[in-house]
């Protein structure tokens, strides 16, 4: 059995939002295809992400001082417990499903607080004499993005930057499979909205018989 988890950084639901609507279709197929397999959804716009603030370094930087976690500070015990239990859950998966939108050129800030809080140096990744390396080795990951323009190829395709750092973090945690499902160009083509959504919908249910 293989623990999946779902983590979507969104504010819609999947009536409103063709990301979610893939996402959706995607875990569906999958939990047909993979009955047995546990399935977790860290919704980041409802779950307590801390930011990397000053309780949080102040916190670390007791601990590794020698100080005892009983000396934390009320806002830096909890800050670091969550810390704590956010990267414990995520080197616990087996796969990861990242679900956003294209904001920006990136993704919702809520997504980049909750790489922050599981990049964990002795968990994700390690340093060594020849440089830092990946542990995360037995993992898979999937990156459902929806995209108004088109960013796959053209010129905007240099100015889309949410895929290609979780690429680079995904590399850098070792990761070794890391696919992208893109559903793009319906801002920019309105009256072919819907179909660019069912095509979406539809890829994203072939892909969760086989992930």
């Amino acid at each position: 059995m293989a623990k999946l988890l779902y983590i979507t950084a969104h504010p819609h639901d999947d009536t409103q939002s063709f990301s979610m609507a893939a996402g959706k279709a995607f875990i569906e197929s999958y939990k047909e295809a993979n009955p047995s397999d546990e399935i977790v959804h860290i919704d980041l716009y409802k779950e307590d992400i801390p930011q990397l603030d000053v309780d949080v370094f102040s916190g670390w930087g007791k601990l590794q001082s020698g100080k005892g976690f009983e000396e934390l500070s009320n806002e830096e015990k909890a800050k670091v417990s969550r810390l704590n239990e956010l990267s414990e859950q995520f080197i616990n998966g087996d796969k990861y499903v990242f679900v956003t939108p294209l904001w920006n050129f990136s993704f919702p800030a809520a997504m980049k607080a909750y790489i922050d809080s599981v990049a964990v140096a002795g968990k994700a990744f390690k340093y060594t004499a020849e440089g830092p390396v990946g542990l995360l080795t037995d993992k898979k990951a999937l990156h459902i993005q929806a995209r108004g323009g088109i960013y796959s190829e053209g010129p905007a395709a240099e100015f889309e930057m949410g895929h290609r750092y979780l690429n680079v973090i995904m590399n850098f945690f070792g990761v070794p499979s890391f696919e992208g499902l893109f559903i793009e160009g319906h801002n920019a083509m309105p009256d072919k909205a819907e179909e660019i959504k069912a095509n979406g919908i539809a890829r994203a249910t072939d892909l969760g018989k086989t992930f």
